[in-house]
């Protein structure tokens, strides 16, 4: 169990690779729209994960408002860049942990939590303190400093982390982060080197190690087999250090279109994909459905369990 942090609002904040400097203490705003009040748009068990995630039970997850991100075709966007959620207090973040834990999740999965980093580690020290022991999965962009990744040790048993792209002329134009693939790669080794190898129960519900996952994007193909590409030079150094999940629910929301990505990805496009993962030797992890990519996927973010 970890010990108790102390928590105090960042009055220069760094918390992400932005490192924007916004008073948050004051109630100023950050590059990802988080202020100094907690902000949550949906706490519910959720069954469209990945299975060692999601299990029969669904994953108590939890989705944070603001990212540090915001790409131009978040399906989430509604709270990622245009603020949708509820404030709360680290009081009742606990006790929807807790909530979460009685009905039945395999875990507590935090969706993009990073930017509420210090607020999160009060409200798991709280809900520990009062019986919650499940694993806690941390669900990010991948756009993640070493440093936070290092301050969640204790915390977090399991990243489920994206590795969005290699080029960066890719990442300035959808996520306005020409540093996303260094950043990226140096924050997935940190989580590498902390949580070793995934350690799965007698259920095959996953405990504690690294997902990575890659979102195949539509045009984008020769990005994609970049990516793979590091995937395989970490598996190739250590085989079996993560699970790989390569992903083709890509749907265009949001500005998608405005930036040469308005369609869905092609069965070619993602067969291509997975072959050539294969070809690299990544073959124990996940692989998706083309009917994924579909609109009623993404949750309603009317504030459920909040």
């Amino acid at each position: 169990m970890s010990q108790p942090c102390s928590f105090s609002l960042p009055s220069r904040c760094e918390l992400c690779p932005r490192r924007c400097g916004a008073d948050r203490a004051a109630g100023k705003t950050g590059y990802c729209g988080a202020g100094g009040v907690l902000k949550a748009a949906r706490a519910a068990l959720h069954f469209w994960e990945e299975p060692c995630i999601s299990g029969t039970r669904g994953s108590g997850t939890v989705f944070f408002s603001g990212c540090p991100l915001r790409c131009c075709y978040c399906q989430n966007y509604s709270i990622s860049a245009e603020g949708r959620g509820k404030e709360i207090s680290v009081e009742r973040l606990a006790g929807v942990f807790l909530e979460l834990q009685r009905q039945g999740a395999h875990n507590i999965n935090l969706v993009t939590p990073g930017q509420w980093r210090p607020w999160i580690m009060a409200a798991l020290d709280q809900a520990r303190a009062q019986g919650l022991r499940l694993p806690i999965v941390c669900n990010t962009g991948g756009y993640e400093t070493v440093e936070s990744v290092r301050a969640w040790d204790g915390y977090i048993d399991i990243w489920l982390a994206d590795l969005k792209y290699r080029s960066p002329a890719l990442s300035a134009e959808l996520s306005a982060a020409p540093d996303y693939f260094e950043v990226a790669c140096a924050a997935i080794e940190a989580m590498l080197s902390q949580t070793g190898k995934p350690v799965l129960d007698p259920e095959g519900i996953l405990q504690k190690g690294v997902i990575l996952r890659h979102l195949a994007l539509p045009g984008h193909l020769d990005d994609s087999f970049a990516v793979i590409d590091q995937m395989a030079a970490w598996n190739d150094a250590d085989p079996g250090c993560f699970l790989p999940s390569l992903m083709s629910q890509y749907t265009p929301f949001y500005k998608a279109a405005e930036h040469g990505i308005g369609r869905r990805i092609t069965t070619y496009e993602y067969r291509r994909m997975v072959n050539y993962a294969i070809d690299r030797g990544l073959t124990a992890g996940y692989m998706q459905q083309k009917s994924s990519a579909r609109e009623e996927y993404t949750p309603a973010f009317d504030l459920t369990g909040l």
